[in-house]
């Protein structure tokens, strides 16, 4: 049998009876968009979290575009991010008429290179748009303090990182606003698209509120800057709701995965995921690094294994961002990052026998290169 990089349909067994109990729940309830299920969800997220205010929206991206938006981001602005990163954190900034502007990464890490971006500070630069990647947390502190130096506005791409912290703090609580996206391949996921943001900030949440409902406040009027239709549904909060509460047993089985990869391919001249200080990480994905990454690829597939490269092309190198005027050579580290890094199948029903077909296969193809 083919094994995947991700497989949701052992967990779907387990939790088989929940999850139709869910779909059942809403669909008795009488009401299918905004209604009970949204609202205990948005509730219960930010409880976890910490925070006063969750909106729930229909995808990650557009949690993104909301979040930007509702935090005072505007066409023309800059926004510092990196390019590695998964194109939607792009095209987010990219929507909403604003300017990504590029720092590169930590050759270690494969996070932000916080040392980089005073430099990266211009006049038009209103915003900091860390992405919390792979399932671990920027270095928040150093762009904290260039934030309130400089009057700039902290947003977090927490799409890849629900339950990651950073020195004891949650990823998504360390900004003005955070977004997070339910795809079902997340830590936290649905099954199909959603996303959130989360905050403390009574006036962004209430901006939120109206994007994600055309601007409104009350149905058919319109009362401030016209937002867009991006609400989650009840189906999928509902079950959000019910994984919600099996979320910290679903990190705590990755994380053994992960501890598992490590010692079994200690040793090897594979470059394996290295923590950053005061770091938990949530392995959202485990990325590992080799200059072979092609031929491993393709040899593993021999032994029914296929495995991912999460990110073959920085965004900066595509052609649809051209216009930005990011040539090659410009972001050495996340170039090189590129060519080199894979990931190892991940998800928390992964079977300890799969595992262990991974790390067998992996450990005969790395002797034979």
């Amino acid at each position: 049998m083919t094994t995947q990089v991700w497989d949701y349909r052992l967990e779907y067994e387990n939790e088989r009876d929940d999850i139709l109990d869910a779909v059942d729940s809403v669909f008795r309830s009488g009401q299918l968009i905004l209604g009970e299920s949204v609202r205990s969800f948005e509730r219960e997220y930010a409880d976890y979290h910490g925070v006063s205010g969750c909106v729930s929206c229909d995808n990650g991206t557009n949690a993104i575009v909301l979040g930007l938006r509702a935090v005072g981001v505007r066409p023309g602005d800059e926004v510092i991010t990196v390019a590695n990163t998964a194109a939607p954190t792009i095209v987010a900034i990219d929507q909403i008429g604003a300017r990504p502007v590029f720092v590169d990464i930590c050759p270690e890490t494969y996070l932000m290179d916080t040392d980089q971006v005073e430099a990266a500070i211009t006049e038009r630069t209103t915003c900091i748009l860390p992405v919390h990647l792979y399932g671990q947390c920027v270095d928040m502190r150093p762009l904290q303090e260039l934030a309130r130096r400089h009057g700039l506005i902290l947003f977090e791409d927490c799409a890849q990182s629900h339950g990651a912290r950073h020195h004891g703090q949650l990823a998504g609580t360390m900004g003005r606003a955070a977004a997070f996206s339910f795809y079902p391949t997340k830590v936290l996921g649905a099954y199909g698209d959603g996303g959130a943001v989360v905050t403390s900030d009574p006036e962004v949440e209430a901006n939120l509120r109206r994007l994600r409902y055309y601007g409104m406040e009350q149905q058919y009027y319109v009362v401030s800057t016209p937002g867009h239709n991006s609400r989650l549904d009840e189906v999928h909060a509902e079950i959000l709701r019910r994984k919600l509460r099996r979320f910290d047993g679903y990190l705590a089985s990755r994380r053994a995965v992960a501890a598992r990869y490590a010692e079994a391919l200690a040793g090897t001249d594979l470059v394996l995921p290295k923590l950053a200080e005061g770091n938990d990480h949530s392995y959202y994905l485990y990325v590992v690094r080799h200059p072979e990454r092609d031929r491993i690829i393709e040899r593993m597939k021999q032994y029914d294994v296929l495995l991912n490269v999460s990110y073959r092309w920085p965004v900066h190198t595509m052609s649809g961002f051209a216009h930005l005027g990011y040539g090659i050579g410009t972001l050495p580290y996340t170039e090189e990052l590129a060519d080199q890094i894979f990931s190892l199948p991940m998800y928390a029903s992964l079977p300890r026998g799969t595992q262990d077909k991974v790390i067998d296969a992996l450990r005969e193809v790395l002797a034979t290169l």
